[in-house]
């Protein structure tokens, strides 16, 4: 990959940071700007290396910007969009790390028209329970997927410059349609989220909340894990892909409710047939995901 000489970071927490950390660990580029709504983030992330200057202005942040990274949570794309347009410059490079892409496209559109052939959206398949500058590192995507969503009017040294970049940070590139991406993570990425939101909620809010939370064990662990993830982030993803998340809860709405119909008759044979067919289909995917690594290795 060609050394970027400056890189323009919206939103420096885990995303964006980890970008920042990756190709300042192997040497890739020359200036990296922060931008952001937190001042105290920023600072965050200029003490701990992440960034090496910070911006309040795009006209300066965009000046001489080779390529920007749009990291912040989606719900501040259009904004984000909107400030930056009359700054950008002909040549630079944009894209970004949003969980979806229909309204992230939307935006794109509406405010960034005139830089289509530059505008590349992409989405990292990684991320954590933790958040900010000091949850980033340089290894976040290393043999992680990222999903490049071109724009039928990107140029295709552009889409070729997005996916270098990704590579470098040392991950796996794929390509999909903006809607089939929308239509897959609602599935395998944002239920499971909303559910385990949902279930802490419920039984955070029970009066015996204490003693429930006291006997939970790895179990409850594993499945609310992502319930630790950043608020404002997955309220922007649930409501942006509201429409395919809602075909998502319907669908997982029929299955409790089959559940329910079994647990109620009592149909033993039948709900272990549920379960061994999940059992079997969660442990292939497993096994193709993440293969176990051979002994000395």
């Amino acid at each position: 990959m060609r050394k970027i000489d400056k890189l323009v970071i919206c939103g420096v927490g885990l995303i964006g940071g980890s970008v920042a950390l990756a190709l300042r660990q192997a040497r890739l580029v020359n200036r990296i700007v922060g931008v952001g709504r937190r001042r105290e983030t920023l600072e965050q992330a200029l003490q701990l290396g992440v960034i090496d200057e910070i911006s309040t202005d795009w006209a300066e942040a965009l000046d001489g910007a080779e390529i920007v990274l749009l990291a912040m949570p989606v719900g501040q794309t259009d904004a984000v969009a909107a400030a930056m347009a009359p700054h950008l410059g002909p040549d630079t490079l944009v894209t970004d790390a949003g969980s979806t892409k229909r309204d992230v496209i939307e935006a794109i559109y509406r405010h960034l028209a005139a830089h289509l052939p530059r505008v590349v959206p992409a989405h990292p398949i990684a991320g954590a329970e933790k958040s900010g500058p000091s949850a980033a590192r340089a290894d976040l995507y290393r043999k992680r997927k990222v999903v490049v969503t071109p724009l039928p009017e990107n140029d295709a040294v552009a889409v070729a410059r997005v996916r270098e970049l990704w590579a470098a940070c040392g991950a796996h590139l794929f390509e999909m349609t903006p809607q089939e991406h929308d239509r897959v993570f609602a599935a395998v990425s944002h239920l499971p989220h909303l559910l385990a939101f949902g279930l802490v909620h419920d039984l955070a809010g029970r009066a015996n909340a204490e003693e429930l939370f006291s006997y939970a064990a790895s179990g409850f662990r594993d499945f609310t894990r992502v319930a630790g993830s950043h608020p404002e982030m997955w309220r922007d993803i649930c409501l942006a892909n509201r429409h395919s998340l809602l075909a998502e809860l319907d669908a997982y709405l029929g299955e409790l409710a089959w559940l329910r119909a079994l647990l109620a008759s009592g149909d033993g044979p039948a709900l272990e047939k549920v379960f061994s067919e999940a059992s079997r289909a969660r442990n292939e995917w497993a096994d193709k995901a993440f293969p176990a690594t051979p002994s000395g290795e």
